[in-house]
Parts: C-alpha cells; structure tokens; sequence
C-alpha cells in the first residue's frame, strides 16, 4: 500500500510540472531578482532584499544580461557590462550558455512563467528568479 502511495504521488507531481516549451522563451525578458538559491544538499538562501537585478533582453537564440541597481525615483543605473549569451534546446531542455572575455558557464532552463523562472547550473546550484517590482516612492 506504502508503494502505491508514493507511486501516485510522483505521477501527480511530475503532471504539475510544466516543461519549457520555445513558446514561453520570450517570458525571459524583463527586469528580474534573485529570490532564493537551494544548494546540491538541499540548503537554501533566501534573498529579502535586492541592491541589484539582472535584466534580460532575449530575441531570438541571441540575448543578454545586465546589472541594474534601482534608485527610489523609478530610474537605474547601470555599467555598459552585459553578460551574451545564446540559448538552445537538447533533448528537450533549454540551456543558456554565457560566454565573457573571462568566462564561460552554461545554466538549465528549469522552469518559467509570467512572475519567476528557475535556472540551474552544472554545478546542481538552482537559482529562483522573481519578476522585479518596483518601489514607487511619490511625493
């Protein structure tokens, strides 16, 4: 009976889990914010406040990201460093491969949607993404 419990539990959770498809690539785009990190041992650190966030601009296979730093008025600032990347799909799996002039590193597409995404890298480090929301401060 134990074994059909944990049987029908991995069908439920693996039919909960939506696969990337190509169609929602284009949700990458936008202003983003670490929002946790879970380690091969199954830690976690969890990000409450963000001085930085990335922004990804991806068109095509082609795209990059950018540090930006928000400032209470609505505007960022922002160095003229961008980390290019390409992106493609094998074997089901879309991969984000980053190359710098002092790196290189690829990251899993684990999962997507309209408010968060979730990458994970060679080394089994998974880094959840929420869409950033800006604070706005009126007068």
């Amino acid at each position: 009976m134990r074994n059909l419990v944990v049987i029908f539990a991995l069908i439920i959770l693996s039919s909960c889990s939506s696969k990337v498809t190509k169609a929602d690539l284009n949700l990458i785009n936008g202003y983003w914010e670490i929002q946790k990190v879970t380690f091969p041992d199954g830690s976690t650190k969890t990000y409450t406040v963000n001085t930085s966030i990335d922004y990804i601009e991806l068109k095509d296979s082609e795209g990059f990201r950018k540090k930006m730093y928000p400032k209470f008025d609505g505007t960022y600032e922002t160095s003229n460093d961008a980390e290019n990347f390409t992106i493609y799909e094998k074997d089901g799996v879309f991969t984000l491969h980053y190359k710098t002039d002092l790196s290189d590193w690829r990251e899993q597409l684990i999962s997507i949607s309209e408010n968060s995404f979730t990458v994970s890298n060679s080394e089994n480090i998974h880094y959840q993404y929420k869409r950033f929301q800006p604070i706005n401060i009126t007068e």
